[in-house]
């Protein structure tokens, strides 16, 4: 089944996100994570089949991989066990909620979100591409400052950088985040702790791209969201997902270009083919787009896991 959207009667619904529709439970927050894509910050008027199941189980995959470098927000993902505490909190037939939340929930503690999105990049592509080639037109010193990290003038697209870089993000409320370097993060949240996220999200990366590159796989970028519980600070939101990371086939990796990744890139691709505003509402996704990106989560679910997604 598609679940495009979802209505839990009895519950506050939190916030309405791209993809992901979050519940409010007092001390505790369930995530359900639809069916929805996005492109160009715009969501298409219809979904992509399994897409939320695909990010709430590689999430969990990658929580339960990187567990001993840093606390996250999971409390349960056994659907029986939520539909009975939504028992609990008077939602009318819960029971008939089941099939619409197999796979795709999770119940995680409430946090207070670091208004900064950690962005750990390993290779240069995206956004830092395109910032490097205006800074590398400008350089008279033959070195390139992209928001605090030096790099030489010459690079190529997606060329692997000397050492994973911390890239961090102010969140917008609309449109795109803005690339800030960490020190601009520092003076936003605080040095102590924009340090803390910064070997966090760096650690994370190291242990998931070395564990990636033993299925075959790069993981180019990816961003890292975290909360604040007392004094604890823990990773919170998704984690290494096709939408919330770049990944590429170690096979067919070749710098000097864009590099095919196991995303949302045939959507992107389509709506620049019809020459798409990038304005609400999206449109209708054709069948033969839906089924090849589709395709491209689950790969990347099963390269990634080691199973087919059940």
């Amino acid at each position: 089944m598609i679940v495009l959207t979802t209505d839990i009667k009895g519950l506050t619904k939190h916030v309405t996100g791209k993809v992901r529709d979050v519940y409010d439970l007092d001390d505790k927050l369930l995530i359900v994570a639809t069916d929805r894509i996005s492109a160009f910050d715009v969501v298409m008027a219809n979904g992509i089949p399994d897409k939320g199941r695909v990010l709430t189980q590689m999430s969990l995959f990658w929580f339960d991989l990187v567990s001993d470098v840093t606390e996250n927000h999971l409390i349960t993902a056994d659907t029986q066990m939520i539909v009975h505490m939504l028992q609990e909190y008077g939602v009318p037939n819960a029971e008939l909620l089941e099939r619409t939340l197999e796979g795709r929930t999770m119940l995680v503690k409430k946090a207070k979100q670091v208004p900064v999105e950690c962005v750990v990049r390993g290779y240069l592509a995206g956004s830092a591409w395109k910032e490097y080639q205006d800074l590398a037109a400008k350089a008279s010193d033959g070195r390139v400052n992209l928001h605090g990290i030096s790099l030489p003038v010459g690079m190529l697209e997606s060329e692997k950088l000397p050492e994973p870089s911390f890239t961090p993000a102010t969140k917008a409320a609309s449109g795109h985040d803005e690339n800030i370097s960490a020190a601009k993060a520092a003076k936003i949240i605080g040095k102590e702790l924009a340090d803390q996220l910064e070997q966090t999200s760096i650690a994370i990366y190291r242990k998931a791209s070395g564990y990636a590159a033993s299925r075959g796989i790069i993981i180019s970028d990816t961003k890292f969201e975290f909360g604040i519980i007392g004094d604890r600070v823990i990773l919170i939101d998704e984690i290494l997902t096709p939408d919330s990371s770049r990944f590429w086939d170690v096979k067919l990796y070749q710098p000097g270009g864009p590099q095919p990744s196991f995303d949302k890139q045939f959507v992107r691709d389509y709506l620049e083919s019809i020459k798409f505003n990038k304005q609400p509402p999206g449109p209708e996704l054709p069948p033969d787009i839906v089924e090849k990106t589709a395709k491209k989560y689950r790969e990347a679910y099963r390269r990634l896991v080691g199973r087919e997604l059940a």
